[in-house]
């Protein structure tokens, strides 16, 4: 049956943007030198046996960056800057990742063929080496994974007429692939990317640049003449197929290295029965001006692309067309990047499809933006990508902007190291689990991005994390114990643990009648069930009437219930605690600012904040200092307004509470800290049953040893969720890095 005229002949209505989506890209690690990196597949990246998304290509320095299947062109592209993101910080700190499709100036002596376990794959690879040589298999380039949606191919099936889905899918994806081929030639054009190879490369040297080596049948990574596959029925493409690895032509059926694939099974006979699931297009350059290697530009362009292929109609003499459209495609390949596309390419006819496609669907104006910006390129090569490379050759070689692009991505890939690229809305410690998801080859799902929940798999084997260390590993009732201080307070004094002595108050008459009891103390503010360091002030002297009252306002505007305990004398430390270990210890000090005798306190205040460490909502390793009621409460206790000069010298606090969130500054004191007071922190921790906390501890003089008689410590709060961005990213010391032992307790099988 015929699909011809099937789109022209749908509703507008029809969810034809649907698809998911997935890419490919391969890059060389380069050494500094700039020569291709003679080191292993890094350490760090766990186990390529069953890593989903950083796998070795061909060659042990060829890296192959892999998305997990998106619902959409924009989440497939930032899984891989997420992914580029962790490969690039995870190298060598003297290498980085070749942004060019063709290698630096390399011989095959420096080409090591991919140390794989796999007895098969370092087999095929061998085959490669010996059939097409090895410095072909050093070029690189990104696979463009796409799969029309379920919902699109079900309301097509429908209007079509066919009564076998399989037939159906199989048909439309052959129509796909077959103009696909047929007008390849303009992605060839647009995203042409590899217009010189450096000295030795090539047996016989080009005397000028080219649009794309990579995609030419000439120059490029293609099979030999004898290699003769039909694209007329599936039926005659498995079957050329079968007798070329019969006959010894190919070693194996993924050795067809056509500009597109049929993919969904691993055996081409199984989609007679099966059908195919989705198409691999293979024909991009790496883009060396972005650090993804492709832009979101191109990826939807591609995506109308083949919207487009759908619509237009297929020919009588398919095999003829397609020899055509090749023939076409080395023109346009080995032409000079500035040429504009020669007479007989059918550029109308594609255009024309992709705007008919808009029209009919009622896109939004953003895809017409598209067409806009092709026709432009059309018009004006020195627009495409090869123009602007080529502006960048001197003397026939890429090498050194080639050293100055890839220094500069890997330089990109370690800014703001604590967070994942293009997932910096989500709050950081999650961020920071992340990177050590993809890193380690945990499978993951963010299944509510706001909520920071997600899931994590390797095998059968399923993890669900919130906020980054809330796991199965505590139960239910542990988090809400230690969110209400009462009921923490009640578990930790009945174990023997000290803890400060105070009353607890729903109002606040109440809580007013309680000042004669402590009018003469050091007290301490704070509600009864909150987090953050909210809503808590502190205040180390007594203190009057009028204070004591706002500091209840404060307080009760974050919870209905609060506490006044008393002010426990000493240095506040937070220690983190996992599976009954201590694994950071850090000194939190309270946000102040230092006088320099020239800028006002608010002054002051807005040139810390210009800290690139600081930021809101624990996205950064510190918070912006605020100033708020109880900043200037704080302020006024101690003589000061605002706008005051603070002299040279002068600190002046700004929060009694020393919490990072509320803009305090963190200093890791892990190596430091006694094993005695390790010890009887993460002994809370076991008394309240939890398995991820964060113990705050009173300490007077570290100096003296803990033990059950004298615990030289008070307990002020057990915090569920602890944060731990700030023991990895410190102001000073060196950091605990406490995320890969959360994956690690939950995935050991990953880390053995």
């Amino acid at each position: 049956m015929s699909l011809n005229q099937l789109l022209q002949q749908a509703p507008s209505t029809l969810p034809i943007l649907q698809a998911t989506f997935g890419l490919e890209r391969e890059s060389l690690r380069i050494h500094k030198s700039g020569k291709v990196a003679q080191t292993a597949h890094p350490n760090v990246l766990g186990s390529r046996n069953f890593h989903p998304y950083i796998q070795t290509d061909y060659s042990e320095p060829q890296m192959e960056l892999i998305t997990p299947v998106a619902s959409s062109t924009k989440e497939a592209l930032r899984f891989l800057g997420a992914i580029t993101d962790v490969a690039g910080r995870s190298l060598n700190k003297d290498e980085y990742l070749w942004p060019l499709s063709m290698p630096p100036k390399i011989t095959e002596d420096e080409i090591q063929i991919a140390k794989l376990e796999n007895t098969f794959e370092r087999h095929y690879r061998q085959h490669l080496s010996d059939t097409y040589g090895k410095l072909l298999q050093s070029m690189s380039g990104i696979h463009y994974n796409m799969e029309l949606g379920k919902d699109l191919i079900t309301q097509l099936f429908a209007e079509s007429g066919y009564d076998s889905m399989v037939n159906f899918r199989n048909d439309l994806y052959l129509k796909l692939a077959q103009n696909f081929l047929r007008f390849r030639w303009l992605l060839t054009y647009l995203y042409g990317a590899s217009p010189i190879a450096e000295q030795g490369f090539l047996e016989y040297p080009l005397d000028k640049p080219v649009r794309s080596l990579r995609n030419s049948s000439s120059h490029g990574y293609v099979n030999h003449d004898e290699v003769k596959v039909s694209y007329e029925s599936l039926e005659q493409y498995i079957v050329d197929i079968e007798n070329c690895v019969a006959d010894k032509r190919l070693i194996a059926e993924k050795e067809f290295y056509s500009a597109v694939r049929l993919r969904g099974s691993k055996h081409n006979r199984d989609y007679l029965k099966q059908g195919i699931t989705y198409l691999e297009f293979r024909c991009f350059d790496l883009n060396p001006f972005d650090n993804k290697g492709i832009t979101q530009e191109t990826l939807d362009t591609v995506h109308l692309f083949t919207l487009a292929l759908l619509w237009i109609d297929s020919v009588d003499k398919i095999d003829e067309s397609i020899s055509q459209a090749n023939n076409l495609n080395e023109v346009i390949a080995t032409s000079h990047p500035l040429d504009t596309l020669p007479e007989q390419a059918p550029f109308g006819t594609i255009l024309s499809s992709m705007q008919e496609v808009v029209n009919h669907f009622q896109l939004p104006d953003y895809y017409q933006s598209l067409i806009d910006k092709v026709k432009e390129q059309v018009d004006k090569p020195d627009l495409t990508i090869g123009g602007r490379l080529f502006k960048e050759i001197n003397q026939l070689s890429l090498e050194v902007f080639g050293q100055k692009q890839g220094q500069a991505f890997q330089a990109y890939a370690w800014q703001a190291p604590y967070a994942l690229k293009g997932y910096e809305t989500m709050e950081l410690s999650t961020q920071m689990l992340l990177f050590d998801v993809i890193q380690k080859g945990v499978n993951f799902d963010i299944l509510d991005e706001s909520d920071q929940f997600l899931k994590l798999w390797h095998g059968n084997h399923v993890e669900y994390v919130k906020n980054g260390n809330m796991t199965s590993k505590d139960n239910y009732i542990i988090p809400l114990a230690m969110a209400n201080k009462v009921v923490t307070k009640k578990i930790l004094d009945a174990a023997g643990f000290p803890v400060p002595a105070g009353a607890e108050f729903d109002n606040k008459d109440e809580a007013l009648r309680y000042f004669s009891q402590i009018q003469k103390k050091a007290i301490v503010v704070k509600p009864k069930s909150t987090n953050f360091g909210l809503g808590i002030s502190i205040f180390k002297e007594p203190t009057n009437l009028e204070a004591y009252e706002k500091a209840l306002d404060i307080a009760f505007s974050e919870d209905q219930s609060l506490l006044v305990e008393e002010f426990i004398d000493g240095t506040e430390y937070r220690f983190f605690i996992l599976d009954g270990k201590c694994e950071a210890v850090l000194l939190r000090v309270a946000a102040n600012v230092v006088g320099d005798g020239k800028h006002s306190i608010r002054e002051l205040i807005d040139i810390k904040n210009a800290n690139p460490l600081r930021g809101r909502n624990h996205r950064s390793p510190l918070e912006i200092i605020d100033l708020g009621d109880i900043e200037l409460l704080m302020l006024e206790q101690q003589g000061y307004q605002p706008d005051d000069i603070l002299p040279d010298g002068i600190k002046v606090d700004l929060r009694r509470n020393s919490n990072i969130s509320t803009g305090g500054d963190s200093i890791d004191v892990t190596n430091n800290m006694d094993t005695s007071y390790k010890q009887l922190a993460a002994n809370m921790a076991k008394a309240m049953g939890a398995w991820a906390c964060g113990v705050d501890l009173i300490i007077p003089d570290a100096k003296q040893v803990s033990n059950k008689e004298n615990p030289n410590a008070t307990c002020i709060e057990l915090n569920f969720n602890p944060s731990m961005y700030m023991h990895t990213y410190c102001e000073s010391g060196p950091g605990q890095a406490i995320t890969p032992k959360i994956l690690a307790k939950l995935f050991p099988e990953v880390h053995e």
